[in-house]
């Protein structure tokens, strides 16, 4: 299910600006096209929840960062336009496996890695666990998780292809559509207001067009660095995930919002604004 990468940087071109995106292999499609190009500024990869926190502490200029780490902070960030990583029914990359039924649940390991599936989570079942229900963080190893608790949380690359015989498994992309047949958003490129990025939104959606030109290649390259197998890989970067960000996507994060705003999860609802 491949390892999980430490933080690392590459540095294309000598510039001043730093863009941060996670290298799951949801990313690939983006990630492998700007390492290509002279795309005019430094590009550093880490998970997703640190990349929020570095952006938040002004080390990154503009980042992909989970969708939930956005809506808290969107009066200081701006989106870069049509580009996010979201999903219209399964995704196959955020479940929750459980060994009992929802309501039987009495401890819950999170994938550490994770924010907004975290807070889907909360949205979709906070009233089907226990009270007393005991909450962990781990890396994400399926084995290890469930090995002293009933039920686990995971996410990316390690999520994928993990269905296990007499397991309960719930994809939450998959029950968030059923619920509200909307598109949902997992993470989004922002940018720190006052970061000047004229022509790098073009340089993202250059990016973005032809990696999704080249998914075949980049799914055998994924599927040598991770042991899935190129089909499973193909269906998911050409149907599982969706790289624009338009009214869709757009619907569905700002109902995201108000679902957070309800239950606590996010202080307020600032206006989506773009770069």
């Amino acid at each position: 299910m491949g390892v999980i990468p430490h933080p690392f940087f590459f540095f294309v071109r000598n510039s001043s600006l730093i863009l941060g995106i996670h290298d799951f292999i949801n990313s690939q499609p983006l990630l492998e096209p700007l390492l290509k190009r002279a795309a005019g500024f430094e590009i550093r990869n880490d998970s997703p929840a640190r990349l929020a926190e570095q952006l938040f502490a002004g080390q990154l200029d503009m980042a992909m960062i989970p969708a939930i780490e956005f809506l808290k902070q969107a009066d200081r960030y701006r989106l870069i336009p049509n580009i996010s990583i979201s999903s219209r029914n399964k995704v196959e990359t955020v479940l929750l496996v459980s060994k009992v039924p929802l309501k039987a649940i009495r401890s819950l390991v999170l994938d550490n890695r994770s924010r907004t599936s975290v807070a889907l989570l909360h949205i979709l079942f906070a009233k089907e666990f226990s009270d007393g229900l005991k909450i962990d963080h781990q890396e994400p190893d399926i084995e290890n998780m469930l090995q002293h608790h009933d039920a686990a949380l995971i996410i990316g690359d390690q999520a994928l292809g993990v269905y296990k015989e007499g397991m309960l498994v719930y994809d939450l992309s998959e029950e968030w559509f059923n619920r509200t047949n909307k598109t949902f958003v997992h993470a989004v490129i922002a940018v720190r207001e006052g970061v000047e990025v004229s022509g790098i939104p073009q340089t993202l959606q250059d990016a973005k067009q032809e990696g999704l030109q080249n998914l075949d290649d980049i799914a055998m390259t994924q599927a040598n660095k991770t042991g899935h197998s190129v089909s499973l890989l193909q269906d998911y970067l050409r149907n599982k995930i969706r790289y624009d960000f338009g009214e869709e996507e757009m619907e569905g994060l700002i109902h995201f919002q108000s679902l957070c705003h309800e239950a606590g999860l996010v202080a307020k609802k600032f206006p989506i604004r773009f770069a």
